[in-house]
């Protein structure tokens, strides 16, 4: 296995995506830290050109981004030699982006309650997303529990706001 570091992240574009631009580098939570990145970029992207960067937009972004995400952690991990390997944060960047564009009313405190909701669900895995983690492998697989884990966010975040 190789060792996820800096200059392995730059010597594939896929790398560099997979490892969420560096911050999948976190020597602790990684996972956090590009679920982090995925909620910084998205806040700063819709705050600088709303125009382009509208709910409706991150919807497709984010489509377009689990196919890459596809191709970017297949490569990596194969390259690395762990399918899944904790370096790889591009899941959770485009799962994340994904929950942020349905969270309304689009506040700091809603988008916190996201992250912390979103975050339990990735790391605790309830069925079926241990199952999915388990049993599909590959950039897929990679890239598919944490989409359910958003959408297992989304849903707790519904009946949050109904009760």
């Amino acid at each position: 296995m190789k060792k996820a570091n800096a200059s392995f992240m730059l010597s594939h574009p896929a790398h560099l995506i997979a490892q969420g631009f560096g911050s999948g580098l976190s020597p602790i939570m990684p996972g956090t830290f590009g679920t982090l990145f995925g909620w910084l970029s998205y806040v700063v992207l819709t705050l600088r050109w709303p125009q382009f960067f509208s709910p409706l937009n991150w919807l497709v972004i984010a489509a377009a981004g689990f196919v890459v995400g596809i191709w970017a952690c297949q490569r990596t991990g194969h390259d690395l030699g762990a399918p899944d390997h904790g370096s790889m944060v591009w899941d959770e960047i485009i799962a994340f982006w994904l929950v942020l564009a349905f969270v309304t009313p689009s506040t700091l405190r809603a988008q916190f309650a996201a992250f912390i909701v979103f975050r339990f669900f990735d790391m605790v895995k309830p069925p079926p997303i241990a199952y999915f983690d388990r049993h599909f492998k590959g950039g897929f697989g990679v890239m598919w529990d944490d989409i359910v884990a958003a959408f297992y966010t989304l849903l707790a975040l519904a009946f949050w706001r109904i009760m």
